[in-house]
């Protein structure tokens, strides 16, 4: 016979388990971890028209990307960056053009380049603080995702033996899946704040946290609520 508290506390923790990787798995996948806001663009419509351009279909340089992100309201991501840009051509002629996103992704060897003191400059000297924060960045929101689908089949076998050892292995799994979500924001916020010591956004470029990184940061406390609810099932199963 299940013990009622056994089996509540069981399913909260569950259910918190399954929040904490959605909202982690919403936020690795989605671009709104920082956002810019940009006055109203004052130079013509073929300057612009480069800036997309440079983005969308050039090779990948950190400073080039930045400033077309800085000028054009544009996004950062761990795997994308995008800009907002009208969809028509001939956008300035209008006072109020429809707008339209346009992302690129990250590939897999853009992630891992070093990074440069001189951003877009491969000749200046090499920023290895901000190249392993970017590199971290990509990594362990993977990691801490892969530490809880490990910890869920680990807690089935916990569930199926009552056994403790089984539980504190669930539980320093948890553990350490919520510091890799934390340690995931708090390496994207110290790049992009270095980032910004070395290419500062142009005046009257506004900075702020976007909601894919709230995302994330929830699924921190998240996490460790469902370890310690896990934990108080078990102890009194």
């Amino acid at each position: 016979m299940v013990d009622n508290r056994y089996a509540t506390a069981l399913v909260i923790g569950s259910v918190l388990s399954l929040l904490a990787t959605v909202y982690l798995s919403v936020a690795v996948g989605t671009q709104q971890w920082y956002q810019y806001n940009s006055p109203p663009v004052k130079h013509d419509g073929k300057n612009a028209s480069e800036l997309k351009e440079r983005f969308i279909n050039g090779e990948f340089d950190e400073k080039t990307s930045s400033d077309s992100i800085f000028q054009l309201n544009g996004t950062l991501g761990l795997w994308w960056r995008c800009i907002l840009v009208p969809s028509q051509s001939y956008w300035y002629k209008e006072p109020d053009p429809k707008m339209e996103a346009q992302c690129v992704s990250f590939t897999l060897s853009q992630q891992f380049s070093p990074k440069y003191k001189d951003p877009g400059n491969p000749n200046s000297e090499e920023d290895l603080l901000r190249t392993y924060l970017w590199r971290c960045q990509f990594l362990l929101p993977l990691v801490s995702l892969a530490l809880v689908f490990l910890s869920g089949l680990v807690g089935v076998c916990a569930c199926l033996c009552r056994s403790f050892t089984p539980t504190l292995v669930v539980g320093v799994l948890h553990l350490l899946a919520g510091l890799c979500s934390l340690g995931t924001v708090c390496c994207f916020l110290a790049g992009v704040d270095l980032l910004h010591q070395y290419s500062a956004p142009p005046e009257g470029v506004e900075g702020s946290l976007g909601w894919s990184l709230y995302l994330a940061l929830i699924s921190f406390p998240l996490q460790m609520m469902a370890n310690y609810t896990r934990m108080t099932a078990y102890r009194v199963a």
